[in-house]
Order: structure tokens, then sequence, then C-alpha cells
């Protein structure tokens, strides 16, 4: 593990492979480590760096301070970009990570030479909203985190996991959640304290109009509606964007299958649609050689 100091931060981070960087940013209860199953294939032809967003593992966040926010997030992501070797990098991020990644193109196009945003996560203001609904980003998030945050603040840590699973995931998810995962998740639990109030800002046409940056969108056939709903329309209005749908797979697509999920198929149990890597890594890879 490494570190790199940004913006009065020590961001951890992993490194593996040469040529060309490819930054990676985990979503929600991630860290670096949520890349492992995929780090292999994708440092094969390039220099992948995965890093730890600011109070993720390997810090222990408290939930103390104000600086759990996508802003900060979205400038600590900038910070260590311009840190890496003075060249435009390639980026990749992954739900949370995707609308942190998106904000980055938006933001600094001059730092990056290709976007990968697989399932990116967020709200549609009434520009992109196809029933033209005005959405309410802090709203929502408060009223889907709370009661889990209140969960974790009261040391009930695989209780508020396991209804983050139902929401993110869906019923009957947690137990199918493989083991590895689920220790990442407890690690970083207590970042759930400060998405209650991280101020992420709505999606809108003119974001999705602006982004300049060649753009591959990811996703996974099974992936739940509310986050297809997001990518359908930042699809529509990104210039030129691309599409590779993975089949089967679900939001977590660059991730292991879920051990026992056969067994659980046979014996009529809900399933956590699993992840595909080699697909996945194809259609990254594809699209950065282009």
């Amino acid at each position: 593990m490494l570190r790199r100091r940004v913006n009065g931060y020590d961001m951890a981070y992993i490194e593996l492979g040469e040529g060309s960087p490819l930054v990676c940013v985990h979503g929600t209860l991630g860290d670096f480590r949520v890349w492992s199953p995929v780090l292999g294939p994708l440092s094969r032809r390039h220099r992948v760096v995965a890093l730890s967003l600011r109070h993720f593992f390997p810090q222990h966040r408290d939930g103390a301070g104000s600086d759990f926010t996508i802003a900060q997030h979205v400038a600590d992501v900038i910070g260590f970009i311009q840190a890496i070797d003075g060249r435009p990098v390639d980026l990749l991020g992954h739900s949370r990570g995707g609308h942190i990644a998106f904000r980055v193109a938006q933001q600094r196009p001059d730092l990056l030479r290709k976007l990968v945003l697989a399932d990116p996560n967020g709200h549609l203001d009434a520009t992109l909203s196809p029933d033209g609904t005005p959405s309410d980003p802090s709203g929502t998030t408060r009223r889907t985190y709370t009661p889990i945050a209140e969960r974790v603040s009261a040391g009930d840590i695989d209780g508020a996991l396991m209804m983050f699973s139902e929401v993110g995931v869906g019923p009957g998810s947690w137990c199918q959640i493989p083991a590895t995962v689920r220790q990442t998740w407890r690690d970083n639990a207590h970042t759930l304290l400060g998405q209650v109030n991280e101020q992420r800002p709505p999606f809108t046409r003119k974001d999705a109009e602006s982004i300049r940056v060649p753009t591959l969108f990811v996703s996974g056939t099974e992936t739940p509606d509310n986050t297809g709903r997001v990518l359908r329309a930042l699809t529509a209005h990104v210039p030129a964007a691309r599409v590779e749908m993975i089949s089967g797979a679900g939001h977590f697509m660059f991730e292991d299958a879920a051990p026992g999920s056969a067994a659980q198929a046979r014996a009529g149990r809900p399933q956590r649609s699993p992840g595909d890597p080699v697909r996945f890594c194809a259609a990254v890879m594809r699209f950065l050689e282009e």
C-alpha cells in the first residue's frame, strides 16, 4: 500500500503494472480492495492505480468532521491525478465513484484521456427525468441513509449493512455477499454517517452535454432499475457516449460471482446478480485501446 499527500490528506492507494495510467475510484462502502478481481487483467497493458477516497479504509472514520462531501472527494481525485506524472490519465469510477469521476471530467477534462463510468449513481433533475419531475437529492439521500446510519451509530454494523444491501442490491441479498466484500463493507461502515449529508448534486442535461472526454458507460442487464434509469438518461446526452451491457451481471459487474449462488438458485431463494470480471475487463480494455 502506498500513500500520496493530497489537499492535506494522505490518500492510500495501490499500483500495479506499467504503461498509461488508469485511475480507479470505488463507490459506497468500498476502497482500493474492491478492484482486486480485475487488477490482473487491467494491469497487463496499463499502470492501474486504485485509490481509497478520504475517510475510507485504511482510515477508520468515526463520523466527525465536515469534509465527507462529493465536492471534497472530487477535489481529492483531481489533486491525486495532478500528482501522478503530469499527463492525462484514463479514469474509471463505479457507482458513487462513477458520480465522482463524472464531476472530475466535467471540471477538469484536461486531466483525462478517456472516461469509464460503471453504473454511475446519483439523482436526475427535471431536465433529465423521464417524467420531468424535479429531484430532491438531499432529501432522498437522508431518507435512504439516515436509518442505516442510526444503526451504525448504535453499533449494529451488520444490521446496518443488511439494510444497505436490501436497498442497494435487493431483498435477501446480504446472505449472498461474498465474505471478502462483507469485510470491506464493515471496514467502511462508518462512512455512511458522512454520506447522509454528502451534498451530492443532481445530474442535469447541461452537465451531461458538457462532457467532452470520450466516455464508456458499463452496466449489467440485472442492475437495479433506479441505477439503470440514471445510466440511460446520461448516455442519451453525453456526446458520443458508448455503452457496454454485461449480460446477467448486476451493479457489481466487475466482482466474481458470489459462492453458493447456484445452490441458492436451485433452492428457489433470491439471488444477488453475479459479476463478470472477464467481460468487464474486455469491454474496458477495448475502449481504452481504441
